[in-house]
């Protein structure tokens, strides 16, 4: 009789367990649900991220009308690892590549590389040591990424076809995220500050500050996959270069969970408005791996 009263003993908690375990997997988070840009990586792992921008425009502020297509490509390259015990301090490098062509050609043609006539360039532009950091212990959806670009150009602007700045920049970007009950709904925010200072002959953006806040919401049909829409507003500050400009953008795009460390991204976002500045469009594809 102990026996048959030992099995529904036995089967109860082998059924608690599967339950558990079950519910475990369930509630597990893919990379893009946990690892969002306000979350850093532990001790020993690895956090590297390809990210390119093509943006390309046919109007501006400076003039009425259709103008020359001008596009410019920027191929980013992020690693970061993490260090200390607690997920509050990351460590890494930043490295730029860009291509621009102008004068009519066309947007894919950046990706040609061939410095044709006075119409296109390419290079790498920039490289910047970098950190991340979790000011606040308590507070682990809250973090800074705090970044120095020094410039690989030698001349900002040849035969009239613009590269990248000459010009230091010492970024400052804050991470916020919060995730609604239910794991379903994202919101993401960014505060993005960027002192830009050298030689005013140098650079166009030298001795100025650029505020970039941007808000992203995110929804999530399958801890996989998410689809977002973004707004952004930029504010150059003129601190003596006598140039300021702003300008809004808005888009949307989506991410998904390739491997359990691989998720690639696309996004596309279109200028609105803005004053001293191109009125193009976006178009965005990234790979991030979390090793």
């Amino acid at each position: 009789m102990k026996s048959i009263k030992i099995i529904p003993a036995i089967l109860a908690a082998l059924l608690i367990s599967v339950t558990t375990f079950a519910q475990d997997d369930e509630q597990e988070k893919s990379n893009i649900q946990q690892y969002t840009p306000s979350k850093l990586i532990g001790k020993g792992q690895v956090d590297l991220k390809w990210f390119n921008n093509l943006y390309t425009q046919t109007e501006s502020t400076f003039t009425d009308g259709k103008e020359p297509r001008e596009t410019f490509f920027t191929s980013t390259v992020e690693i970061y690892t993490g260090v200390g015990e607690n997920k509050r301090w990351n460590i890494g490098a930043i490295l730029e590549f860009r291509s621009n062509v102008i004068g009519g050609r066309d947007a894919l043609d950046v990706f040609k590389f061939d410095g044709e006539g006075n119409t296109a360039r390419s290079g790498f532009t920039s490289i910047a040591p970098s950190v991340k950091f979790v000011p606040f212990k308590s507070v682990s959806n809250f973090s800074i990424q705090s970044s120095f670009f020094i410039p690989l150009v030698d001349n900002e602007s040849e035969n009239g076809v613009f590269l990248d700045q000459k010009g230091f920049t010492w970024q400052n970007r804050l991470f916020y995220d919060y995730t609604f009950p239910g794991d379903k709904w994202q919101i993401f925010t960014e505060l993005n500050g960027e002192l830009h200072f050298g030689d005013k002959q140098d650079s166009f953006a030298n001795n100025s500050l650029s505020l970039t806040p941007g808000v992203f919401l995110s929804f999530f049909p399958t801890s996989k996959f998410t689809i977002l829409g973004l707004i952004q507003h930029s504010q150059r500050i003129d601190l003596g270069n006598d140039f300021a400009q702003d300008f809004t953008a808005a888009g949307g795009g989506a991410k998904y969970q390739l491997t359990k460390a691989l998720n690639v991204e696309v996004l596309y976002t279109n200028f609105l408005r803005g004053s001293n500045t191109g009125l193009g469009q976006t178009f965005n594809l990234g790979l991030r791996a979390i090793l």
